[in-house]
């Protein structure tokens, strides 16, 4: 009973020191409703919603922290303000929101879900573009905070997409950890049912994902079940951009076998100065969290060689985020020189000189998750094509 009160103790202390390095201890009201009116010389992005949230009644949150067994859909449209700055959220202190110099949202709908598959099939028409990327959100996110976050790496990386949102019901508060743990259990028959019917669709090309935090567990988890369900991950799901998973190690492994050597090629996100993922740590009492590795340790360097999962290694890039978990949304250099080639499916390497030596990565090899290719280190803007495979 001591130790559970110790540990108690400090997990209270972890959650209080997150929400002053994250700036979360006053947060912003919710500003879903749409405003009346948007300036001229704002950027929209649109957005499809899947979500395994309770509808709110109330207009401002749209979809709230309460779960649903049946998957709901919405069409948004997210109004980016002039002036915005790469990497930044411009969160309005007051509801509704002034779309001059705030996020806002400049239409939102429910939608059935025939209306959600006719919606992604106009705007595949009306874009020119059959690439669809999936955004999974992670922990203590509120629905206006996800739908927020995804315009913005759409806008700032200039992907080539159509931008799909899966919003798991998420409490949106730091206390709520097991919760949400919960929630995103129960969602992954919703991500995995999204994926299936994304991949099934013949106007759709291709598939990537961007799961953050807490969502890389519930993307693995639901590529897992597909892969045992259909014998294969489908092969329109190219792509699985993990950043600062929060997942065990050894978890991941055992989902990456699961998934198989024929499932989407994977990159790995990692700060080595996460503070959330040093919590969520202590919260399990277990071993690594896989979005803060140190990729050149053993283990891990050879694992993740062997199995070609390309990891971009940001613990030296600096954001506002203070916390160290959302890097690879808060760095404007990581978001223009890594998001829009992530989103089109090329390889990282020598391609993304622009970011300097300030992150680095594993690469070569096109097969998944953590735990057969021996790489070594490249630091971004080196010309380098690293050592052939060997074979397992």
């Amino acid at each position: 009973m001591k130790h559970q009160g110790f540990r108690t103790g400090w997990l209270i202390a972890g959650l209080g020191a997150l929400a002053v390095l994250g700036g979360c201890a006053s947060r912003p009201p919710s500003v879903m409703a749409p405003v009346a009116s948007i300036p001229a010389d704002a950027r929209i992005v649109d957005l499809l919603v899947s979500t395994t949230r309770r509808p709110d009644s109330n207009p401002s949150m749209m979809f709230g922290g309460n779960r649903t067994l049946r998957s709901n859909y919405a069409s948004l449209a997210v109004s980016i303000p002039p002036g915005h700055k790469p990497g930044d959220i411009a969160w309005s202190s007051t509801a509704p929101p002034d779309p001059n110099a705030s996020f806002a949202t400049a239409r939102a709908a429910y939608l059935e879900r025939e209306g959600f598959v006719g919606a992604l099939r106009q705007r595949i028409r009306a874009s020119g573009r059959s690439h669809v990327m999936v955004f999974v959100h992670g922990y203590n996110t509120r629905f206006d905070e996800a739908a927020f976050r995804f315009a913005q790496i759409v806008n700032d990386s200039d992907a080539k997409v159509v931008p799909v949102l899966f919003s798991w019901a998420s409490w949106g508060t730091l206390a709520a950890y097991t919760y949400d743990r919960t929630s995103a259990e129960v969602a992954r028959n919703g991500l995995e049912g999204l994926l299936s019917l994304l991949a099934k669709d013949p106007a759709v090309s291709e598939v990537s994902v961007l799961a953050h935090s807490m969502g890389g567990w519930l993307a693995l988890e639901s590529l897992r079940q597909m892969s045992i369900r259909d014998g294969r991950v489908n092969g329109k799901i190219r792509n699985l951009m993990l950043a600062a998973p929060d997942v065990d190690v050894d978890v991941a492994l055992e989902q990456g076998r699961a998934i198989g050597a024929n499932g989407p090629r994977v990159s790995l996100f990692v700060s080595r100065d996460d503070r959330a993922l040093d919590v969520s740590k202590f919260i399990w009492g277990s071993r690594d969290r896989l979005g803060s590795i140190d990729p050149n340790e053993e283990p891990y360097r050879t694992n993740l060689a062997k199995h070609g999962v390309e990891v971009i290694d940001l613990t030296d890039v600096k954001s506002d985020d203070r916390s160290g978990h959302g890097k690879f949304a808060q760095s404007p250099e990581v978001v223009r020189s890594i998001g829009v080639r992530l989103a089109s499916g090329q390889q990282l390497a020598n391609r993304v000189g622009s970011l300097g030596d300030s992150a680095s990565v594993l690469t070569q090899g096109t097969l998944t998750a953590v735990g057969k290719v021996l790489t070594s280190p490249l630091t971004i803007g080196q010309d380098h094509d690293g050592p052939k495979a060997e074979a397992p």
